[in-house]
C-alpha cells in the first residue's frame, strides 16, 4: 500500500489493451472503512437515538409515543408516552443561539395547540377538552391555574398556536412573530448599523433585478455551451475579441459612471439619507473601476504574449467539440454528481443529528433536565464521520473524472469511431465499478489528507481571530494557503492519473508517474494546448460574468437614489461565475484528457505505416503544420511501437 516503487521502471503504454483490478488494498480500506460508515450510521438506530430525533422526547428523557424505562434519579422519566406523540416547549422562542439549541422545557403532548391560548384557564380548558397536558406532568390539569409553580412549569403565556411537524413531530409555531425576542435583537443591529440596514434595503429593492440577472447569467452559459459545440473553431476568436471589447468597454463605462455619479453628488438637493447612499455608490464606483482597470491590463499583456498559441486551441477545441456530439451524455455528468453529493449529505447530516441524541442519559442538576452524552472512545464517533464526509465527497469527484476520462480515453484510441460502444458513458461507469473504485479510493484519500489539515488550521484561525499575535496569524495563513495550493496541485495531478488508469489499467502511483513523465517530457511542445484551453474556458467564464455584471451595472443605474450596489452586483457575479464554472468544468476536462490523450499518441506514433496516429484530423493537421513550421518535433524515444488495441477499443 505503499504509494510508489523506489525504482522507476521505463514501459510502454498500452490503451485499452487489457484490463485488471487496480489498488485492490485501497479497495479493501475504503470498504472496510464504509463498513465502519454504516457501523455509526447503525449504532444511533440501535441505542434508540434515531427514534429520539424522529419521534422527538421530552426534558426528563421520555421518548414521545413509546413506553418508556426508567432513568434513576430522574423522577418524572420511565413514563408511557404512546398516547403523548408530540413535543411541545413551554417556551419555544427561549434560543441558545451560541450552543444553537431551545432552553425551554419540553413536553410529550397528545395535541398541539391549534389557537392561541392567553390564560392558564384557556390552558386548562384545553387538557380537559383534548386530554393534552400543556403544563408538567406532576401537575394535574385540575390545579392549572391554582399551583404554585405554575411559573415555570406551565407554558409561558400567551400560548402561540402551533403546528405538528409530520417526520419529526414538534410543535412549531405557526406565527413568526412568536421569535421576537430574536428578531427585535437583530432589528436593532440593523437599525444601528447604518451601512448594513443601507445594504440590505439595496438587496431588498434590487430582488427582481437580481433574479432576472441569475436567469441572465444561466442563458448565457446554456449559448456558451452551444458555441462550444457547433463553432469550436471561430470560439477562440469570438471569445478574444469579445473579452477585449468587453473587457475594455466595461472598464470605460465604470469610469464614466464614477465621473457621472461624482458630478451628482457635487450637487444640492440630496437628503442626508441620500447622499449617504449617493456617496457609497460614488466609493464602490471608484474601486471597481481601479479594479477593472488592473484586470484589463492585465489580461490583455497575457492575451499579447499567447496570440501565437491561438491555433493550437482551435484543433483541440475542435475535437472537443466532436467530442460532445458524439457523446452528448457527458454533459449530464454534473447533474448526477450533484444529484450522488446530495443524497449523500443528506445522509451524513441525518445520521450527524442522530448522534447527537445518542450517549447515555445525563441529568444537569442546575435544571433538572435530561441530556445525552457520549463519553469514552464513543465520543470520537463524530470525528470519524467527519472524515467520512470528506473522504467519500472526494471520492465521488473522482468517479466522475475517471467516467469522463474512461470515455473520452475509449473515443479517442477507437480508430473506426462506428465501433464505439453504444454508450460509452455508461461502459466507462461500468468499467470503473469494475476494475478501478481502488484506484479512486486511494486518489482522493490522498486528497483527503490534505484537506483535512488545512480545515482544522482554517478553524484554529477562526476561533483565535483577534486573539493570536500578528507573527501567529501570518504563519497559520500561510499554511493555510500552502496546503490550497498543494491540495490544487495534487487534484491536477490525480486527474491525470486516471486518465493514465483508464488507458493503461494501472495501479494509481504507476499512473501518477507515467502522467507526469508524459507531462515532463511534453512541457516544451505541447503543453501550450492544455494552457490555452483552460485559459480560453476561463475567459469563457470571465465572459459571462463581464456581460451579467454589465447588464446589473446598466439596471441598477436607474435606483442610484436608493440603492447601494455592493452586494446586489457581488451576488449577481457571484452566481454567474458559479452557473458558468458548472457548465464548462466538464468541457475542461474532456480538453484535459484529450491533451494527455494527444502527447501520448504523439510519444508512440509518427504517421508512418505501421506507426499511424489515433488522433482526429484536426490534430493532425496541427501537427504536420508545425512540423512544416519547425514548431514541433519528433518526440524522443521513437521506434518504441505503441502496441495494438484490441477490437473496438473496448476490451474490459
Amino acid at each position: 500500500m505503499g504509494c510508489c516503487n523506489s525504482t522507476a521502471v521505463k514501459r510502454d503504454w498500452k490503451p485499452l489493451e487489457q484490463r485488471s483490478c487496480t489498488d485492490v488494498p485501497w479497495l479493501i480500506v475504503f470498504a472496510l472503512f464504509c463498513i465502519g460508515m454504516v457501523c455509526i450510521c447503525v449504532f444511533p438506530i440501535a441505542t434508540g437515538a434515531a427514534s429520539r430525533l424522529i419521534s422527538g422526547y421530552d426534558s426528563y428523557g421520555n421518548t414521545c409515543g413509546k413506553n418508556n424505562s426508567k432513568i434513576e434519579g430522574v423522577p418524572l422519566s420511565g413514563l408511557d408516552m404512546r398516547e403523548n406523540k408530540y413535543v411541545f416547549f413551554l417556551d419555544p422562542c427561549n434560543l441558545d443561539l451560541i450552543n444553537r439549541k431551545i432552553k425551554s422545557i419540553a413536553l410529550c403532548v397528545s395535541k398541539c395547540p391549534a389557537a392561541e391560548l392567553m390564560t392558564l384557564s384557556d390552558v386548562k380548558q384545553f387538557a380537559l377538552q383534548n386530554g393534552s397536558h400543556l403544563c408538567s406532568y406532576d401537575i394535574p390539569p385540575t390545579r392549572y391555574t391554582s399551583h404554585s409553580d405554575t411559573s415555570t412549569k406551565c407554558p409561558k403565556l400567551p400560548v402561540p398556536p402551533s403546528k405538528s411537524v409530520p417526520l419529526l413531530h414538534r410543535c412549531v409555531p405557526v406565527d413568526i412573530g412568536c421569535y421576537a425576542e430574536f428578531a427585535e435583537t437583530f432589528i436593532k443591529f440593523v437599525g444601528d448599523n447604518s451601512v448594513l440596514r443601507r445594504v440590505i434595503a439595496g438587496v431588498l429593492a434590487s430582488k427582481e433585478i437580481i433574479m432576472g440577472l441569475c436567469v441572465l447569467a444561466l442563458v448565457l452559459s446554456l449559448i456558451m455551451m452551444v458555441v462550444i459545440r457547433y463553432i469550436s473553431k471561430v470560439l477562440v476568436w469570438i471569445l478574444t475579441v469579445l473579452v477585449v471589447i468587453g473587457s475594455i468597454g466595461g472598464t470605460g463605462v465604470l469610469w464614466w459612471l464614477y465621473a457621472d455619479h461624482r458630478k451628482a453628488l457635487d450637487k444640492d438637493g440630496l437628503s442626508v439619507f441620500g447622499k449617504e447612499v449617493a456617496s457609497d455608490n460614488v466609493t464602490a464606483l471608484l474601486v471597481y473601476a481601479i479594479v477593472a482597470t488592473v484586470f484589463t491590463v492585465v489580461l490583455l499583456l497575457v492575451m499579447f504574449f499567447m496570440r501565437k498559441r491561438v491555433a493550437l486551441t482551435i484543433s483541440l477545441f475542435h475535437v472537443a467539440g466532436k467530442v460532445f456530439v458524439d457523446l452528448p451524455l457527458l454533459a449530464l455528468q454534473p447533474f448526477w454528481t450533484f444529484i450522488c453529493l446530495m443524497l449523500f449529505w443528506i445522509y451524513w447530516i441525518t445520521v450527524l443529528l442522530a448522534l447527537g441524541t445518542s450517549g447515555t442519559p445525563v441529568k444537569n442538576n442546575s435544571t433538572g433536565v435530561v441530556e445525552y452524552q457520549m463519553a469514552g472512545p464513543l465520543q470520537y464517533l463524530v470525528w470519524y464521520h467527519a472524515v467520512g464526509l470528506i473522504w467519500i465527497n472526494e471520492f465521488i469527484l473522482a468517479f466522475q473524472q475517471m467516467t469522463i476520462a474512461g470515455a473520452v480515453v475509449t473515443y479517442y484510441f477507437t480508430r473506426n469511431k462506428s465501433q464505439l460502444p453504444a454508450t460509452p458513458i455508461l461502459s466507462s461507469m461500468a468499467r470503473t465499478v469494475r476494475y478501478h473504485l481502488g484506484t479512486l479510493a486511494k486518489g482522493s484519500f490522498i486528497i483527503t489528507l490534505v484537506k483535512i489539515p488545512r480545515l482544522i488550521l482554517m478553524y484554529i484561525h477562526s476561533q483565535l481571530k483577534g486573539k493570536e499575535n500578528a507573527c501567529a496569524r501570518c504563519m497559520l495563513k500561510a499554511c493555510i494557503c500552502c496546503l490550497w495550493c498543494l491540495e490544487k496541485c495534487l487534484a491536477y495531478l490525480n486527474q491525470n492519473a486516471y486518465t493514465a488508469t483508464a488507458i493503461n489499467s494501472t495501479s494509481f502511483c504507476t499512473s501518477a508517474r507515467d502522467a507526469f513523465l508524459i507531462l515532463v517530457e511534453n512541457a516544451l511542445r505541447v503543453a501550450a494546448i492544455n494552457t490555452v484551453g483552460d485559459f480560453v474556458l476561463f475567459l469563457g467564464k470571465v465572459l459571462i460574468v463581464s456581460c451579467t455584471a454589465f447588464a446589473g451595472v446598466l439596471a441598477l443605474n436607474y435606483q442610484r437614489d436608493y440603492t447601494v450596489w455592493v452586494l446586489p452586483l457581488f451576488i449577481v457575479c457571484l452566481f454567474a461565475f458559479l452557473v458558468a464554472h458548472c457548465f464548462l468544468s466538464v468541457f475542461e476536462n474532456v480538453v484535459d484528457v484529450l491533451f494527455l490523450c494527444f502527447a501520448v499518441d504523439t510519444k508512440y506514433n509518427d504517421g508512418s505505416p505501421g506507426h499511424e496516429y489515433y488522433m482526429d484530423k484536426a490534430l493532425m493537421e496541427f501537427v504536420e503544420n508545425s512540423k512544416k513550421m519547425g514548431f514541433y518535433k519528433p518526440a524522443d524515444g521513437d521506434g518504441r511501437e505503441m502496441k495494438p488495441m484490441a477490437r473496438g477499443g473496448t476490451s474490459a
